[in-house]
C-alpha cells in the first residue's frame, strides 16, 4: 500500500471509532446522531433543493435547483415557502435564470441567489418577493466548466461574500469536464492575482472533434490552447476559486477576491468572534493531472490569502511529493514548449515568479476524508450549550467511480463537526447513517441521510438539513449523451431534516 493510502485507511478507522459513540434516532433508527438529540422531516418529495433562509418574520424557505450538473428535463428553479409540512411555490425563476440555483440567502427584505447566465457564466442575483430578478454580477468564466457561484452570505460588514468554484478539477480542461467544453469551450479556470505559468501542457484526445486526433491543452486557458513558459495569466476580479465581495449598492463597481486559490469552494460562516470558515471540495484523482490527495478541508478565512490550488494538497502539502504520486498511466503526456516530458505531476505555476508561498498550515480548520465533498456550513447557536459556537459541515459525499476511481467505499452522506477552538484539526462524525453511505444505498430511501448539501440553523435555533436528492453514477452517459455528465439525478426525492436537542 502507498503511504497516502495508509493514511486514508487511518483515517477512516478513526472516522469508524468515533461514529460508534452516535446513537440511533427514535424517528429514524437508520440515522444516528449524539444522545439528547432528535431528528425529524419537515418536509419531502422536493426536487433538488440546495438551500434553505428565512425571511424577517422567521418564515421558512427552500431554493429548489432546477438542474444540478445537467440540464434536468421537467425540474423548474423556484423558491418554496415551507409551513406545516407543505410547500408553496411563492416565486417561479423559469425562463428568468439559467439553472442552477445553488445558493440563496435572505437580506434587507429580498432573496439573493447564486446561479449561472444564459451564456453559462455564473452570476449573483437580487429576487423581490413578487419575483423580479436583477442581476448584481455576472460573467464568472468559470462557471461555463462545471463548477458554479455557490453559498453567499452578507457579512457584519454589510457585504456581500460569494463562494465561486474553479473551472476544472486541476488546473487543465480535460476529460473530467468534456460534457462543459463541448458546452462552451471558452469556459476555464481564472486566478485572482497575476500568475506566472511554468509551460505545463498535456496530449488529449481533440474531443471538440469527436476524432482521434491528439491536441495540446494549457493550465488556466480555454481546452486547445497552448502555453509557454513565464507566460503571465492576468488576474480577475470576478474570478474562480475565490470568495468574492462586493457591496450591494455597487456590485459590479465594488466586486473583488477576498481569498483565493481553492477549488469548488462551497460554503462559508462566520463565528463570534468574526472570523470566517469556508468548506471546500477537494481534487478528483481522475485522468489528465490526476491529484492523489488524502483530504477534502474546511479553513479559516483571512483577507488576500492563497489557498494552494492547483499545486497543493487539501493539507497543504505539495501535489508533486512523491507520496502523492499517482499510477503513470492515468496522467496525460507532458509537454512544454513542445518537448516530451517525464510523464508526472508538476507545478503548473511559477510561485516565486508570481510572489507565492505554501499556504501556512494554520489555516487549516479541519481535514475530512477525501472526495467526502463538504458543502455548506454554520456555525451553532449558544442554545446548542457544549456544542455551541462550533462549525456544522454538510458533507455531500462521492461519487464512486467518477470522482475517484481507486476508492473501494463511500464518503461522506453525513453531517460532520469541527471544534475550532479544539487543538489539532479533527473532524467527528455528528449526524449520518448506521453504515455511512447514502440510504438508498441500503435500500431505504427517504428513512435516512442521503446527500446533504446545505446545513443552516433557523432563528428556532433549530438545526436544518437540505438533503439534495438520490444520485447514481451511469458512465453511459458518456456515449449514449454526446459526453453529458454521467449522472443520474432523481426528482422529487430531496428532502429538509430538522435536529433539535431533546
Amino acid at each position: 500500500m502507498t503511504n497516502t493510502m495508509v493514511k486514508e485507511k487511518m483515517f477512516g478507522v478513526k472516522q469508524e471509532v468515533a461514529s460508534q459513540k452516535l446513537k440511533p434516532s427514535s424517528n429514524f433508527p437508520l440515522i444516528h446522531l449524539p444522545e439528547g438529540f432528535e431528528i425529524e422531516k419537515v418536509i419531502d418529495g422536493l426536487t433538488y433543493p440546495t438551500s434553505v433562509a428565512w425571511d424577517d418574520e422567521g418564515a421558512l424557505y427552500v431554493a429548489e435547483a432546477g438542474g444540478a450538473f445537467k440540464d434536468e428535463e421537467g425540474a423548474k428553479a423556484r423558491i418554496l415557502r415551507i409551513e406545516n409540512g407543505e410547500a408553496t411555490e411563492v416565486i417561479d425563476l423559469t425562463g428568468k435564470i439559467y439553472p442552477a440555483i445553488s445558493g440563496m440567502t435572505w437580506h434587507d427584505g429580498a432573496f439573493y441567489i447564486t446561479h449561472r447566465e444564459m451564456d453559462l457564466s455564473g452570476a449573483v442575483s437580487k429576487v423581490t418577493v413578487d419575483g423580479e430578478v436583477t442581476r448584481l454580477i455576472g460573467g464568472i468564466i468559470d462557471a461555463k466548466s462545471d463548477h458554479q457561484p455557490n453559498d453567499l452570505r452578507v457579512g457584519r460588514d454589510g457585504r456581500m461574500y460569494v463562494c465561486v468554484g474553479i473551472g476544472g478539477n486541476s488546473g487543465f480542461m480535460d476529460e473530467n469536464v468534456m460534457a462543459a467544453v463541448k458546452r462552451s469551450p471558452d469556459g476555464h479556470p481564472t486566478t485572482a492575482k497575476d500568475i506566472v505559468l511554468t509551460g505545463i501542457n498535456i496530449e488529449l484526445p481533440n474531443f471538440l472533434k469527436d476524432s482521434p486526433e491528439l491536441i495540446q491543452t494549457g493550465a488556466f486557458v480555454p481546452f486547445g490552447t497552448v502555453t509557454r513558459p513565464g507566460q503571465v495569466i492576468k488576474g480577475r476580479d470576478k474570478s474562480g476559486g475565490t470568495i468574492l465581495a462586493f457591496d450591494l449598492d455597487d456590485p459590479e463597481g465594488t466586486v473583488k477576491p477576498y481569498a483565493w486559490g481553492f477549488r469548488n469552494i462551497i460554503g462559508i460562516a462566520w463565528n463570534e468572534a468574526d472570523e470566517m470558515f469556508a468548506a471546500v471540495n477537494g481534487y478528483d484523482n481522475a485522468p489528465g493531472r490526476p491529484i492523489k490527495d488524502v483530504y477534502d478541508g474546511t479553513y479559516r478565512v483571512e483577507k488576500d490569502a492563497w489557498y494552494g490550488w492547483p499545486d497543493f494538497t487539501a493539507n497543504f502539502d505539495p501535489v508533486t511529493d512523491e507520496k502523492y504520486r499517482p499510477v503513470s498511466s492515468a496522467i496525460a503526456p507532458v509537454y512544454i514548449n513542445g518537448e516530451r516530458q517525464e510523464r508526472k505531476i508538476y507545478f503548473l505555476i511559477d510561485h516565486k515568479a508570481s510572489g507565492l508561498k505554501q499556504p501556512d498550515k494554520s489555516l487549516i480548520a479541519g481535514l475530512h476524508e477525501v472526495n467526502s465533498s463538504p458543502s455548506k456550513i454554520d456555525i451553532s447557536p449558544a442554545s446548542w450549550e457544549e456544542y455551541a459556537n462550533q462549525l456544522f459541515i454538510a458533507e455531500f459525499g462521492n461519487m464512486e467511480w467518477l470522482t475517484n476511481p481507486a476508492r473501494d467505499k463511500p464518503a461522506g452522506s453525513r453531517i460532520s463537526l469541527i471544534n475550532p477552538n479544539a487543538k489539532g484539526q479533527q473532524v467527528q462524525p455528528f449526524i449520518q447513517n448506521e453504515e455511512p453511505v447514502p440510504a438508498s444505498h441500503l435500500g431505504k430511501q427517504g428513512e435516512g441521510i442521503e446527500r446533504p448539501y446545505d446545513v443552516k440553523f433557523g432563528p428556532d435555533g433549530a438545526m436544518y438539513i437540505v438533503d439534495f436528492s438520490t444520485l447514481r453514477v451511469n458512465l453511459n452517459r458518456l456515449a449514449r449523451d454526446n459526453g453529458a455528465f454521467p449522472v443520474d439525478f432523481h426528482m422529487k426525492t430531496g428532502i429538509v431534516w430538522k435536529v433539535t436537542k431533546k
